[in-house]
């Protein structure tokens, strides 16, 4: 597969995770359904259930503090894009199109809305997270 697509299912699984536990998550839901439809119409309404599902999945994890889920979630749906535009690249511009209108807050000009980041340092280990640049100079 064209690594290019492979990367584009990757920022999409990311963000249609990212979603679910949001208000935009309705969003989500139909435009992801939506591609379904174009291309494996028959599985369109069980992928939309399986949002639903993943969504409580994600709310649930997130409630209880388990990090694990929502990693979970996003390789098994980066997986599914991968298929679906592995079956029809030229989704790749609805794909596209839909990740467009998923994150309103680069067509706003980059501003960021919500950054939620986990992480675990232990031992001698540095943990570096950030929502947007990122310069470490020196040791």
């Amino acid at each position: 597969m064209d690594p290019e697509l492979v990367a584009l299912a990757s920022s999409a699984a990311n963000t249609v995770v990212g979603l679910l536990a949001t208000d935009g998550w309705e969003q989500v839901r139909r435009g992801v359904a939506a591609l379904w439809r174009r291309v494996r119409p028959e599985q369109a309404d069980i992928v939309e259930a399986e949002l639903v599902e993943a969504r409580a999945e994600l709310l649930r994890a997130r409630e209880a503090g388990e990090d694990q889920a929502e990693q979970d979630l996003t390789a098994e749906w980066r997986a599914r894009l991968r298929r679906l535009l592995a079956a029809d690249p030229a989704l790749e511009r609805d794909l596209r199109e839909l990740l467009a209108e998923l994150r309103p807050a680069e067509a706003e000009g980059g501003e960021i809305r919500r950054v939620d980041m986990r992480g675990t340092a232990s031992d001698n280990a540095r943990l570096y997270m950030s929502g947007g640049d990122m310069h470490i100079t020196g040791q």
